[in-house]
C-alpha cells in the first residue's frame, strides 16, 4: 500500500482553523485539530479541539449481473467489527483507499481486480459518502458495475481473492439479489456500505436489469 498525503483542509468562510498538530503518523495519520466554527446564532463558537483521522479518499462497488440477477460480494475478518462486539468476518462490497492523484473509477476497477479478479464493463456512479463524520476524514464514492457472475456450487462459493502483499484473506461469494437485498432489509449486514450499496439497488434493480440485459 502507498502512501497517502493528506489533504489539506480548505478553507471556509464559518470556519476557523487555530492550529494543526500531526499526532500521529502511522498507516494513518492523526491530526489534532484546533478550531471555531459559525454557530447557528451567527456566533463563532469557542475554540473546539478534535482528532481527525487522515484517511481520505475511497471506493466501493455493488457488483451486478443483470443476467442472473445476483451481487458478488466479499468476505473477509475485521479486527475493529470484533473490538465493537460483533461477528469480525463481515460481508463486504469491493472496495478500497484512492491513491495519490488516482481517478476514482480507475481505482474502482484495481480494486474490483485486486480483491475479486473480476471486471466491469458498466459503472453508474451512486453518490460519495462520509463513513464516520465524528471522526475520519474518509469520503467514499459509491458505484454499482455490471458484471458477470462466476459459476459456483451450491454454497454460492467462488475461491479466494486479495492481495498476498497486503495480507488480504478474501472469500468471493454469489448471492442471489433477492436474497442480499432481504438480509440488508433485516438489520443483518453490519457493514455500512454494503448495507447502503444493496439498498440502492432494490430501489434500481429493475432499472438496471433493463438497461443492461444487452451487451
Amino acid at each position: 500500500m502507498l502512501a497517502r498525503t493528506p489533504r489539506a483542509i480548505p478553507a471556509h468562510p464559518d470556519v476557523i482553523i487555530v492550529s494543526q498538530q500531526r499526532a500521529w503518523s502511522g498507516r494513518f495519520a492523526v491530526d489534532l485539530i484546533r478550531f471555531r466554527h459559525r454557530c447557528f446564532d451567527g456566533t463563532m463558537s469557542d475554540p473546539r479541539t478534535w482528532e481527525l483521522w487522515r484517511r481520505g479518499r475511497a471506493v466501493a462497488l455493488v457488483p451486478y449481473d443483470p443476467i442472473t440477477d445476483s451481487v458478488v460480494l466479499i468476505e473477509q475478518f475485521r479486527l475493529p467489527a470484533l473490538a465493537a462486539g460483533i461477528e469480525p468476518v463481515m460481508v463486504e462490497l469491493p472496495a478500497g483507499l484512492i491513491e495519490d492523484g488516482e481517478p476514482a473509477e480507475v481505482a474502482m476497477h484495481r480494486e474490483l481486480n485486486e480483491e475479486m479478479r473480476m471486471t466491469a464493463d458498466c459503472l453508474q456512479r451512486i453518490g460519495a459518502y462520509l463513513l464516520s463524520a465524528g471522526s475520519s476524514d474518509e469520503l467514499l464514492d459509491l458505484y454499482v458495475g455490471r458484471v458477470t457472475a462466476p459459476v459456483t456450487g451450491p454454497d454460492g462459493i467462488v475461491g479466494h481473492g486479495g492481495l498476498a502483499a497486503e495480507g488480504e484473506d478474501i472469500r468471493i461469494r454469489v448471492w442471489p439479489a433477492e436474497k442480499a437485498i432481504a438480509l440488508a432489509l433485516e438489520g443483518r449486514l453490519a457493514n455500512s456500505v454494503t448495507t447502503l450499496g444493496l439498498l440502492w439497488l432494490a430501489a434500481k434493480r429493475d432499472f438496471l436489469r433493463q438497461q443492461w440485459s444487452n451487451p
